[in-house]
């Protein structure tokens, strides 16, 4: 489904971070336990997440771009998972011939999934 991706967002609270991405079926990275820090992965796709208890969410413009290769089935996934699609950003092919849907996690990142239309 994924491809590759690592980025690094901020996060304010870990316990939240980890719930939310698991409901996206993101799973640990490794055993380790790192204090203030988070790795997370699916398929071929690795985020990490730094603490940063004083991000405002309003301010946080954290933006990553998720390849996929199979975006239906993804969507459909994350609409059964009770997962908020952004008022902006539900499922369709954009201008520049993407097909693309967007969410929000607890900390305004904003994460786009996209497919070639």
């Amino acid at each position: 489904m994924l491809t590759e991706i690592s980025p690094k967002l901020p996060m304010r609270d870990k316990a939240i971070t980890r719930e939310f991405y698991f409901r996206l079926g993101f799973k640990p990275l490794g055993q380790e336990d790192y204090e203030g820090y988070l790795m997370l992965h699916r398929d071929q796709v690795e985020i990490h997440f730094f603490e940063f208890k004083e991000l405002s969410p309003t301010e946080n413009y954290g933006m990553v771009y998720i390849r996929t290769n199979a975006i239906e089935t993804l969507y459909q996934s994350f609409i059964d998972n009770n997962v908020a699609i952004h008022p902006n950003g539900p499922l369709a092919v954009k201008p520049w011939g993407q097909k693309e849907f967007s969410i929000l996690d607890p900390d305004n990142n904003l994460l786009t999934f996209g497919q070639g239309a």
